[in-house]
């Protein structure tokens, strides 16, 4: 394995339903900046970070997709976006903000296409 080569940055590329929808979601809940849009391919970026949207190919690609996909978004200072996202709990799937045995300090909200967002920041000692 080459020692010379760095990871720079991992995104992740989350196959979607309805491209505006999910480019939405990402930038009103969580703060995102789309830098790519198209019906069918979109990147939203934040602190340097991305995430890709791809236009599903069918239904039943999202029939596959749909409850199955997880990502995870650590951040400092999790306690403003969670009080923005707690208030949207009428609109979506949101676990409140609680402390995991692994040491993060985690909340979770199911985005448009089902996909589980973990938001997380290392827990205070």
């Amino acid at each position: 394995m080459p020692n010379a080569t760095a990871v720079k940055k991992i995104s992740p590329i989350l196959a979607v339903l309805d491209m505006q929808e999910t480019v939405a979601f990402y930038q009103e809940i969580l703060g995102f900046t789309p830098i790519v849009k198209s019906p069918a391919y979109s990147i939203v970026e934040r602190d340097g970070q991305t995430i890709h949207f791809q236009k599903a190919a069918s239904e039943d690609v999202m029939l596959c997709v749909r409850g199955h996909t997880e990502i995870y978004i650590e951040v400092s200072n999790i306690h403003p976006l969670w009080e923005h996202v707690k208030t949207l709990k009428d609109r979506y799937r949101i676990r409140d903000l609680f402390d995991r045995d692994y040491g993060m300090t985690e909340f979770h909200i199911s985005d448009p296409n089902d996909c589980l967002v973990f938001v997380g920041e290392p827990t205070s000692t």
